[in-house]
């Protein structure tokens, strides 16, 4: 069967049919959409500029003004500054400390991450901030008319549907590459959950609340910003949040049309097969994600890692209203857990005042440590990276100075101000401030004290290579004192101290943080045996050795002229042979370096060692008979896991502290190794390992009569009040 065809343009050429069953006749009968479209393109870039420059009008200004005259132009550390009073504001204290700490270390990567990381911010910020302002509103007009949910849900189906590559071509046709046109991308992808969750949270608030309001003689304008909205707050806040993570999401995508940011950076590292690049963007990229999801998360919010957030995103992107179903079974789980407010916490009682007496001296035994010297006649820790502080004869350094303890007497006054603060809040307000402000944080702090305080002595006990005429101040050896104070205080205390588990612990052997404890172990082995610095400077001996080659070269060219060739070629061939010899790897037990890592394994082994009784495995059972068994003493296995977790917390500060002061104070040819960074995420490990049982633990409360009735238990006649631990 033959079909008429499109008549060809060429006269001169007869006609060409083709049957129906032939693929080609869809060429005869192409439909011209994409010229079309191409058509719409040119007629709206003629004649609508002016609408154009007006959508790309808030975008430019606000990232012209957010990245250039204000994240890029102050310094890094009001940014800081800023975010930690935010997230203190937006959550708590926690967080904003969190976030803080979190920027500086992608300050502390490099300027250029710097710049990168604020360009981030202020990208994500324009883009989050702008779909708040066009996001919100139409929710809340879908939310209260169905008829404007009927119109924008079919837009939103296909926002969600389109893939973003689809659109991204008309945006760069109409506003080019850079990070405007990749911002107006990023925030139709990431557009559509807000305006989903404004409207169900708007729907979901009750109706006689609604119409008693409207009975009572509210008008409408009121109805909406007193009672609707702040109901339906939590939806809209997750809605926030989810729009954040779909947001940093899309920065890959951004990087490819022109925009700037730590996606550039990962691409930069792709493109470049670059693996020293693409770990330290891919930190820098994880930290920002982390500080701006936890600032945005709601307090009832869905629980998880920031992997596991934004991968619930992806998935509930069509459904984003699922989300709240399971934040609402968290709310419900954290009110159950939260609903002993009343009662009184027990007071600090006789038998636990002066072991907290002697952990008070040892933090400030500790404090007072850091003013008095730490190193004599040369330099302690960095004198590794920086060999004039070897010898310095006749000049002596504190625990706060660069050639003293430096970052070690950082940690030894952070330590202690912590315990002191820690023991007078509960010697005056008992179970009240931060939850480690308590006998369980003391012991753990204490111990880590102990820990580092005696790393910062192992290249002195153990010896080490680095030949210097330094010597050891006292005010170390009061340091190591007070940790011991602090270590043995609370270790007494913590028997004494009344408190009980939330909920009781199970039943049975923690498997789960014996297999942590034991891979943080392993990963402390392999730190150990692995590099911890890298030396490019170049040995003193191998410098003099090629000055006397090269003087024995040249006596022989004077000895032999013939052999004025062969000379000249050895000594053009010195740098070649002595180039593998200037660079001098040290692992942690090496006898040239500073030896940590025997101490940090031994640590580690330590650390697995009271995992166990943690975990709930004992060596003696009831009878004590000598053989292992489980022991379900929960006030045991708590003052373990305290145990374990500050052998961790010692293990992390003396890896952070090798690596930052070589950072502050080190030769730009001489680096830190991979060794010492595999040690420090050994520790934190372990330490994570034993804080599921110690975030269990609350000092106990008593209740009054009157107050028993909330709780299962039988009143007493008696009108004091009635301790229950």
């Amino acid at each position: 069967m033959l079909m008429l065809a499109q008549t060809s343009t060429d006269r001169s050429e007869p006609p060409t049919t083709h049957a129906i069953t032939d693929n080609k006749v869809l060429d005869d009968f192409a439909i011209p959409f994409g010229k079309w479209i191409d058509q719409a393109v040119d007629w709206i870039a003629i004649n609508l500029e002016w609408l154009l420059a007006a959508l790309e009008w808030p975008f430019k200004t606000m990232i012209d003004y957010l990245v250039g005259d204000v994240l890029e132009s102050v310094s890094w550390v009001v940014v800081v500054a800023f975010f930690f009073v935010l997230g203190t504001l937006a959550r708590n204290l926690k967080v904003g400390i969190f976030s803080a700490i979190a920027l500086s270390v992608c300050g502390l990567l490099g300027t250029n991450f710097w710049f990168e990381t604020a360009r981030t911010i202020g990208y994500i910020t324009t883009a989050v901030v702008l779909c708040v302002i066009i996001g919100i509103p139409i929710g809340v007009a879908c939310g209260r008319s169905n008829g404007v949910w009927q119109v924008v849900r079919p837009i939103l189906d296909a926002m969600q549907v389109v893939h973003a590559f689809v659109y991204m071509l008309p945006f760069i046709y109409f506003w080019g590459t850079g990070p405007v046109s990749s911002t107006m991308v990023t925030m139709v992808f990431a557009l559509p959950p807000l305006i989903r969750l404004t409207n169900l949270g708007v729907r979901q608030v009750p109706a006689d609340v609604v119409e008693a309001s409207r009975a009572y003689g509210a008008p409408e304008w009121r109805v909406l910003f007193d009672v609707q909205l702040p109901l339906a707050r939590l939806a809209i806040r997750t809605g926030i949040n989810q729009t954040l993570l779909l947001s940093i999401s899309m920065l890959g995508i951004a990087a490819l049309m022109g925009a700037g940011g730590l996606g550039r950076i990962l691409n930069t590292a792709l493109s470049d097969q670059d693996p020293a690049l693409g770990a330290s963007g891919g930190l820098a990229f994880f930290l920002v994600a982390v500080v701006l999801d936890r600032i945005t998360q709601t307090e009832e919010g869905v629980t998880g890692n920031i992997f596991q957030r934004t991968r619930l995103a992806w998935t509930q992107r069509k459904n984003p209203e699922d989300i709240l179903s399971d934040i609402g079974t968290n709310k419900s789980v954290a009110n159950t857990e939260s609903a002993d407010h009343k009662g009184s916490f027990v007071q600090v009682g006789t038998d636990e005042k002066p072991w907290m007496l002697l952990a008070l001296i040892g933090g400030l035994a500790s404090i007072a440590s850091v003013f008095f010297v730490w190193s004599a006649d040369g330099a302690g820790y960095s004198a590794f990276g920086r060999r004039s502080d070897g010898s310095i004869v006749g000049a002596s350094f504190n625990g706060l100075s660069a050639s003293g303890g430096s970052w070690f007497g950082f940690l030894t006054l952070a330590f202690g101000l912590f315990i002191v603060a820690a023991v007078i809040a509960t010697r005056f307000k008992p179970g009240y401030g931060p939850r480690f402000f308590s006998t369980d944080g003391v012991l753990v702090v204490s111990v880590a004290l102990l820990v580092m305080t005696i790393g910062y002595l192992t290249p002195q006990f153990l010896g080490s290579g680095l030949g210097t005429s330094s010597s050891t101040g006292f005010g170390v050896y009061i340091a190591l004192f007070g940790g011991v104070l602090a270590t043995i205080g609370s270790l007494m205390w913590i028997p004494q101290a009344p408190h009980s588990p939330i909920h009781p612990l199970r039943a049975r052997v923690g498997r789960g943080q014996i297999v942590l404890a034991t891979f943080a172990v392993l990963m402390t082995i392999v730190g150990a045996f692995s590099s911890w610095s890298y030396d490019r400077r170049g040995d003193v001996d191998v410098v003099a050795e090629a000055r006397a080659r090269v003087a024995e070269a040249r006596e022989q060219e004077k000895a032999d002229p013939s052999s004025a060739a062969i000379a000249a070629l050895d000594i053009a061939a010195l740098p070649a042979t002595s180039a593998g010899r200037t660079l001098i790897v040290t692992n942690g037990t090496s006898d040239q370096g500073s030896r940590l890592g025997v101490w940090t394994l031994t640590a580690g082994l330590l650390g697995l060692a009271a995992t166990l009784p943690a975990a709930g495995i004992s060596l003696r059972d009831d009878r004590r008979r000598w053989r292992p068994c489980f022991r379900y003493d929960e006030r045991w296995r708590w003052r373990w896991s305290a145990i374990a977790c500050g052998i961790g917390t010692g293990i992390t500060a003396i890896a952070f502290c090798w690596i930052f002061v070589q950072v502050r104070t080190a030769d730009p040819i001489f680096t830190t190794g991979v060794g010492a960074f595999g040690t420090l995420i050994g520790g934190f490990i372990l330490a994570a390992s034993s804080r599921p049982i110690l975030r269990e633990f609350r000092r106990a409360k008593t209740y009054a009569d009157n107050e028993l009735g909330d709780f299962e238990f039988s009143s007493s006649p008696s009108p004091e009040a009635t301790p229950v631990l």
